[in-house]
């Protein structure tokens, strides 16, 4: 379920679509300057570190599916699966805070069994 109505969710969904579409210079300009994304592999600041946490995911990223989304005014929560070379499903969830626009802290969960059980 979805209601883009929410200033936040409308940023996270066009974020999704962006990265999720390997548009991710478009996805990138969603992000604030002093961004900040807590990850399963740990804490990346700034664009440039999301960037280079992203962009060989979307090498291997072969499709998506949004499952919910939900927002407000300054937060979002996105849950999706994406499927992968190497796995068919990849669920991941992100919490998602937006400020003027833009993204300023990314909270991003995501499973990592499927991917090590594929190595």
């Amino acid at each position: 379920m979805t209601d883009t109505t929410s200033p936040a969710l409308c940023t996270a969904l066009a974020y999704f679509e962006a990265w999720t579409g390997h548009d991710i210079d478009k996805a990138l300009s969603y992000l604030s300057e002093d961004f900040v994304c807590d990850a399963p592999a740990g804490r990346l600041a700034g664009p440039a570190a999301f960037r280079d946490f992203m962009a060989p995911f979307l090498q291997i990223l072969t499709g998506s599916r949004l499952i919910a989304a939900f927002g407000d005014e300054d937060t979002a929560l996105i849950m999706y699966d994406t499927q992968t070379i190497p796995v068919p499903s990849a669920p991941a969830a992100e919490h998602l805070t937006v400020r003027n626009g833009k993204i300023i802290h990314d909270r991003f969960v995501f499973d990592r069994t499927p991917f090590q059980a594929a190595s």
